[in-house]
């Protein structure tokens, strides 16, 4: 009797752990169904502190809790008008994408990609040093490339990924 005590017991100890340790095994995968949930809606983001669009696209776009802002040329919002210099034109891009990421309800230090088009390659040490004022702590990833030709007569373009939350 004593015996069939013990091996009932050790049967419902056996289910307790075995449940109790399926239970652990399935957290990770719950949270990661709640991680990668689909993205269903996205939100426009216009400011006036940017250039207006000039074509099918927007300023930038939340989805996901991301932002993803469209490549910003060294337009100056206010004039229109286009700087001469490499030094303007990056400074005038990264305050048209600090418009924009604020307009977004994020800043700065909450862009986590960035993807940089200059003109000649040439420009690269001279863009790099306002671009890293703009991120002093923590930089994006980012990639660089050197293209032919931009709107504008543009010597440098940047678009950037920003977490919202």
């Amino acid at each position: 009797m004593v015996n069939s005590i013990i091996k009932n017991e050790w049967k419902f100890m056996k289910i307790i752990i075995t449940r109790i340790t399926l239970i652990i095994l399935l957290i990770p995968f719950f949270i990661y169904c709640q991680a990668s949930k689909p993205i269903t809606a996205k939100k426009i983001i216009s400011t006036e502190n940017a250039p207006a669009v000039i074509g099918p696209f927007n300023q930038g776009i939340v989805a996901g809790g991301l932002l993803f802002t469209s490549g910003q040329l060294p337009i100056n919002p206010k004039t229109g008008a286009v700087p001469e210099t490499i030094e303007e034109q990056t400074k005038q891009v990264l305050e048209n994408i600090k418009a924009i990421v604020t307009a977004a309800g994020s800043s700065m230090d909450k862009v986590i990609k960035c993807t940089v088009y200059l003109q000649n390659f040439n420009d690269f040490a001279t863009m790099n040093k306002i671009y890293a004022s703009y991120f002093p702590q923590n930089p994006p990833a980012r990639v660089c490339v050197e293209v032919s030709k931009m709107a504008k007569n543009a010597l440098v373009e940047i678009d950037a990924i920003a977490i919202v939350e």
